[in-house]
């Protein structure tokens, strides 16, 4: 009997609603600090981040850019590109039309820090989240989080977040994307209000899972008004504990979650649901994150089951390689792969994923910034025989 052929099925077509997909070799959204300085807190795409992003375009492959401040106020890291003045506009545009060229298809990851920045960072105001608990340790600029802690938001702040969502992905159609991916995982602004170790508010963004997910759902239905619900996605990580968040329950929040974006009305329903396997972590190896988790059965089978029935694609991320990727498309428990750390090192992942080649090392030591600029950017090797 013959082996069974487990990377095939990662080169099979997907549609996503106005997506079409020739392979599910998916380059995830990795923040890499490379974009030009304008004003302050205000960079732009240049001729460097058109080079990486058209390096890995492929044909009917998808990629989600690094995570892209919604204004001013959203950002929380030097050298990341917005998407919220005329010129970002025009830089971003330059990169869509380098993807396109190649025939790839590319989305605009819509990002807001919410704690996770400090005031010299956004013109000395203070950060917002769910409440007021600041994340431990210190932020790029050397300053403590704690110093400053965050303002909890009022429902006016918030729905000037969401509007703000669904203007940015205007902005980003005019750019030329293909679509948006809301940014909901990792411990950022929509994140802080899902975990219960963040969000100890008392309103109707707090308390229940229903109620801390209201912001998310809100978001979610202005960005599908904004732009077509068939080119919306949407990031979560249930179990992150990324910038200090640590849910009591993943498995039955984020299923409730997840069973309330399933059974939106099609106009409002995202193309697909992308998710952090629970064994990546940014500090913990995979082992230590595995045995530190008090979840029975943690895992993003759980919440496959109930995202496929309401018609939802389910994007599996964290620390998929050669081996365990094609398995997962194999065994339908995803239906498609993201790949960070190896997209960045191979910017031609997708043929050497189809054809066996052997892929390049990563240096963790440039994926935030390096000088010169190319350095872990552009200058990964293509495979050559």
């Amino acid at each position: 009997m013959g082996s069974v052929d487990v990377i095939g099925p990662l080169f099979q077509p997907l549609r996503l609603g106005a997506l079409s997909l020739q392979h599910r070799v998916v380059q995830a959204p990795c923040t890499r600090m490379r974009a030009t300085k304008e004003t302050d807190g205000v960079f732009v795409p240049n001729d460097l981040n058109v080079e990486y992003y058209s390096q890995r375009a492929s044909a009917g492959g998808l990629m989600i850019t690094e995570g892209t401040p919604i204004s001013r106020l959203a950002a929380g890291y030097p050298g990341v590109p917005g998407i919220f003045t005329s010129s970002q506009i025009t830089g971003w545009k330059k990169v869509t039309d380098a993807v396109h060229a190649k025939g790839g298809l590319i989305l605009c990851q819509l990002w807001h820090v919410g704690r996770a920045t400090v005031p010299s960072l956004i013109e000395g105001e203070q950060p917002v989240s769910s409440s007021d608990i600041p994340i431990s340790g210190n932020a790029l600029d050397g300053t403590e989080y704690s110093a400053s802690p965050p303002r909890p938001m009022t429902v006016e702040d918030i729905q000037h977040v969401v509007k703000e969502h669904g203007a940015a992905a205007k902005r980003a159609i005019e750019a030329g994307f293909d679509g948006v991916e809301i940014h909901a995982a990792n411990g950022y602004l929509l994140d802080q209000f899902l975990h219960d170790n963040v969000n100890n508010r008392t309103d109707e963004y707090g308390g229940s899972i229903e109620k801390r997910s209201r912001l998310v759902i809100e978001v979610i239905k202005e960005v599908t008004v904004a732009i077509g619900a068939d080119r919306v996605g949407i990031r979560l990580s249930p179990y992150n504990y990324f910038q200090d968040t640590r849910d009591s329950n993943p498995n039955a929040n984020w299923l409730s979650l997840c069973s309330t974006i399933a059974g939106l009305p099609s106009e409002s329903k995202p193309i697909y649901v992308h998710m952090v396997e629970p064994r990546f972590d940014e500090v913990l190896d995979e082992s230590a994150k595995i045995d530190s988790l008090a979840v029975e059965r943690a895992s993003l089978d759980v919440f496959r089951p109930v995202l496929k029935k309401g018609n939802v694609a389910l994007l599996a991320a964290g620390n998929f390689n050669a081996e365990n990727a094609g398995p997962k498309i194999f065994n339908d428990a995803a239906d498609a792969v993201v790949f960070g750390r190896y997209f960045i090192s191979n910017p031609d992942l997708p043929k050497r994923l189809k054809e066996g080649l052997p892929l390049n090392p990563y240096d963790r030591t440039t994926f935030y910034g390096a000088e010169p600029a190319e350095k872990g950017y552009t200058d990964y090797p293509f495979y050559s025989k």
